[in-house]
């Protein structure tokens, strides 16, 4: 089950996520101050090949900055999703 991640305090903070979902073959990342990120689930293999199960078991890490999937061992930042490289 998802834990709750903290609220961030001003614009300065970082972002953090506040909701995981998968619609379709995108993953939807909400974050606190009201934005949605999405992006193709084949960007990141595991998660693409993992199952509806595997991919609901996730938690927030680092306050919500980040999001961890325990069963496929896949780490995202809400800040690399936001502005990847």
């Amino acid at each position: 089950m998802p834990t709750r991640p903290r609220r961030s305090k001003g614009p300065s903070c970082e972002p953090v996520a506040t909701r995981v979902s998968f619609e379709g073959t995108r993953l939807i990342i909400e974050i606190d101050d009201g934005r949605k990120i999405g992006v193709p689930v084949e960007w990141f293999p595991r998660l693409a090949k993992a199952t509806t199960v595997q991919r609901n078991n996730h938690r927030f890490i680092a306050g919500g900055a980040g999001i961890h999937w325990e069963d496929i061992n896949e780490d995202l930042s809400v800040r690399g999703l936001l502005y990847p490289r």
